[in-house]
């Protein structure tokens, strides 16, 4: 009988889903990931390479939810109709 692959990356356990892209994740699926990923390099648990791991996705997690609040300034900024002053600063 043949072996299922799962499409797992060489070295993920292949019993835990994938990761979706932090591109695809909404503000608040972001933050909430983030906050778990701090939660749990805090803690120590784990090897050097799952912190990095962790770290690694933390990055991201955190650049993608600046996009969501960067755009969010934008949007604001358009609706007001008024362009960026040092009062908004």
């Amino acid at each position: 009988m043949a072996r299922e692959t799962t499409g797992a990356p060489a070295g993920q356990d292949p019993a835990v889903p994938p990761l979706p892209d932090p591109a695809a994740l909404g503000y608040e699926q972001a933050r909430d990931e983030l906050v778990t990923i701090v939660a749990r390099l805090e803690s120590g648990a784990g090897t050097l390479e799952e912190s990095l791991a962790l770290w690694e996705r933390g990055e991201a997690l955190a650049a993608r939810c600046q996009e969501w609040l960067d755009g969010a300034r934008a949007r604001l900024t358009a609706a007001r109709g008024t362009g960026t002053t040092e009062e908004d600063e």
